[in-house]
């Protein structure tokens, strides 16, 4: 392996802990992956004064002058000795000890692929890549498979979109950014997660709760933040083949390279196409759409350690065809004819993004950094005789100001950001054109008591051309009773305005009539959308039989004060109106990780969800959310041999509790959809550690969902709904796939 240093001084990294403090994170290459090493030893050369690194491999260990000699060491790894003439951020890669250097190596604790912070006053759970290897992880919005804290549910019986949900809500309430840059929202709320392939990302951080003001006012229920694979620390090729039997075939090439000591660039392409026509249930409708993507991205990665700048700039093209509805319909000849039903849901997308940071060389706890992306996102579309056309143009900018107050117990984060979204829409032979306008400014407050309490306060203003000037508060505390006890408390509010087509797009695949209960508000005639989420989190962490292990408890309350209610309780119907009365979401979860032994891995995690509101004809539980669910993730994996060999195995169970029905033509009113689990496992053979094929299956026992679709052999009548499913509909899927990398 290749000795990797580097003196990276990134502008929103790794926090300073002292003024007189040296920070830094000791890494390791596996692979293509960039691992922590956890429990690494940092000391001074000849001094008693020394500490270890911790979950993300970060410390802090006082500053002894240039003229010390820092030691780096960790079982397994060649030990680094290196001066540091300046007290800046380090990051240091330690290379594998020599085969011959060390006669045995005992690992103490197997790294875990999903690791949730211990450090942060925030509920984070961090995802890396190792974790998106154990599912069919094609895309972003089946990254969440093996992940506890994500629900993941089919939107519809046609389109073949999964769709997320955290604290009992559908993902327009949480902020999903990428790189810290807003991402899915607007136009891509529906189809937005599958645009992201999951082999391009590095790792996913997950905040349940209200997130920080730095990121906007629109989190609501938490916020998902992927990590693109970095053009200096990534691989310089990788590629990837991935087939099942559904159809669906993939491929993807990336390649990094070096251009100087500075500079750094990345090309990642991605294709997947579904070709192959498959109707198991018999109802004359495809299960799975026939698609076709193709998404290029191009990423320039600028570092100057000696001047303290680092820089970022993105490029990408994205286009993405579906075609759904009955066999033999033909998109050209069949279009808004009968007998056959048929949907084209075309989209093309550009996006494109800069990030710059820089740390003041003399105040090494002083940084600012600039964020600005844009994005175009034109999809146009026809369901049967509907029609639904979106252009959204977005622009967003950020500045970040970074210091202390006194000394770097008390930190603050200050700055700016601008918003700008253009939506021109066609729904069905309506036409609406609106733009959003905001800019806010924010104030982030930090106090770490480097021992057992630390709190992080922000407060927003934001003036928007539709929402007003309003004030966004949030609050999270954390607190260690004891050393293994960790409780975190959260509090806060946010705001959004509902795009209430773009967000329910699985209407347009029914013959519902669409009813807008106008009040004069300012979004479609309705107010926009606010609530206040409240949250507690205690994680235990204790040592059973010699291993380790941790159980954690969430409880988050949302309670809406304004909402646009999408009711689907009248059949032939659809409604959005303002709330009038009661809308909450309460989630309760109990979670338990544990390693048996060092080879087998444990996750359980229970949901209990009361998620109801106030309709027309009632207060009631949202239809199609389960008010259980049980779900536990089982994980194997051999030891590497000395050609870096290993099999691993992974089985995860999902169980859903009983879910509302809407009443319909085929579901009379009170009916409950019935209890029932899905298994997914996975075998993965590493015959190095640049190459290893994985095989796996879906929903293993093969459960479906009986007739998904209502009204399906009158299509173009009023009967005809696609959007009541509550479970899978292709059943038992294999897939199989390799990765390999130089």
């Amino acid at each position: 392996m290749k000795k990797y240093t580097l003196l990276l001084i990134v502008f929103y990294g790794l926090a300073l802990t002292a003024q007189e403090n040296l920070e830094g994170r000791v890494l390791a290459k596996d692979g293509n992956e960039t691992i922590p090493l956890i429990g690494a030893s940092v000391f001074w050369k000849n001094t008693q004064t020394g500490t270890i690194t911790d979950e993300e491999g970060k410390f802090s260990i006082p500053y002894l002058g240039p003229d010390a000699v820092l030691i780096m060491s960790y079982i397994g790894y060649k030990s680094d000795t290196l001066s540091v003439k300046e007290n800046r951020l380090l990051i240091r890669f330690l290379d594998e000890s020599d085969e011959g250097e060390l006669d045995e190596v005992t690992l103490t604790q197997r790294r875990k692929a999903l690791q949730k912070s211990y450090l942060e006053a925030q509920n984070i759970i961090n995802v890396n890549s190792a974790e998106l290897l154990k599912a069919a992880c094609c895309n972003l919005s089946e990254s969440f498979e093996t992940n506890p804290s994500i629900d993941v549910n089919f939107s519809d019986a046609l389109t073949g979109t999964k769709q997320i949900r955290m604290l009992g809500l559908t993902s327009p309430y949480l902020l999903i950014t990428e790189e810290n840059i807003p991402m899915v929202r607007g136009a891509s709320q529906a189809y937005g997660l599958s645009f992201t392939p999951g082999t391009w990302i590095e790792s996913i951080q997950i905040t349940k709760g209200v997130g920080s003001v730095i990121n906007g006012f629109e989190s609501i229920a938490g916020q998902i933040n992927t990590e693109i694979k970095k053009p200096f620390s990534d691989v310089p090729l990788f590629f990837n083949l991935f087939t099942s039997a559904n159809g669906r075939r993939e491929a993807n090439l990336q390649g990094n390279w070096k251009i100087n000591d500075r500079w750094s660039s990345g090309l990642f392409v991605h294709g997947n196409q579904r070709t192959q026509e498959m109707d198991r249930n018999g109802d004359t409708f495809l299960d799975v759409p026939l698609s076709q993507q193709y998404n290029i991205l191009n990423r320039w990665q600028y570092t100057d350690a000696e001047k303290g700048w680092v820089g970022f700039g993105s490029i990408r093209f994205m286009q993405d065809n579906k075609q759904v509805g009955e066999l033999g319909f033909d998109p050209e000849q069949n279009q808004n004819q009968q007998p056959l039903w048929g949907s084209e849901i075309n989209t093309n997308r550009v996006d494109a993004s800069l990030k710059i940071g820089y740390v003041f060389p003399e105040l090494p706890f002083q940084s600012f950094g600039f964020q600005s992306a844009y994005s175009h996102h034109k999809q146009d579309a026809f369901y049967g005789f509907r029609v639904y056309d979106i252009d959204h143009q977005s622009v967003y900018t950020n500045f970040l100001f970074n210091s202390i107050i006194g000394n770097t117990k008390n930190k603050f984060k200050a700055g700016l950001n601008f918003s700008y979204d253009r939506y021109l829409e066609t729904v069905d032979t309506f036409y609406f054109n609106r733009s959003d306008r905001s800019v806010g400014s924010f104030f982030e407050y930090s106090y770490d008591s480097l021992e057992n309490f630390s709190l992080v306060g922000g407060v927003r203003v934001d003036i928007h051309n539709r929402l007003g000037t309003f004030i966004t508060p949030r609050l999270h505390l954390r607190y260690l009773p004891q050393e293994k006890t960790i409780i975190r408390l959260s509090a806060g509010s946010g705001r959004k305005a509902a795009n209430i087509f773009a967000e329910n797009q699985t209407l347009f695949g029914t013959n519902r009539r669409i009813n807008i209960v106008e009040n004069g508000g300012s979004i479609y005639g309705l107010n926009p959308e606010k609530a206040w989420n409240y949250g507690v989190s205690i994680r235990q962490i204790f040592t059973l039989f010699g291993r380790g292990g941790d159980i954690t408890a969430d409880y988050y309350i949302t309670n809406f004060t304004d909402q646009v209610v999408v009711d689907w309780e009248t059949e032939g119907q659809i409604s959005f109106y303002n709330l009038e009365g009661v809308s909450r979401a309460n989630s309760f979860q109990l979670s338990l990780d544990y390693n048996p032994s060092e080879a087998l891995s444990l996750r359980f995690a229970y949901k209990n969800y009361d998620v109801k509101t106030n309709y027309n004809s009632g207060f009631l539980q949202r239809p199609l959310q389960a008010q259980n669910r049980f779900f536990v993730n089982l994980g194997w994996e051999s030891p590497r041999n000395s050609k870096q060999a290993q099999w691993r195995y992974d089985l995860t169970y999902h169980a859903l509790g009983q879910q509302r029905l809407v009443s319909t033509q085929r579901d009379p009113a009170g009916s409950n959809a019935p209890a029932y689990a899905v298994w997914n496992s996975q075998l993965t053979r590493a015959f190095s550690a640049s190459f290893e094929i994985y095989a796996g299956v879906e929903n293993l026992g093969g459960y479906r969902q009986l007739n998904p679709i209502i009204g399906a052999d009158d299509p173009f009548g009023i009967n005809f709904d696609s959007a009541q499913v509550y479970a899978p509909i292709f059943g038992r899927m294999l897939y199989t796939g390799l990765r390999w990398n130089l």
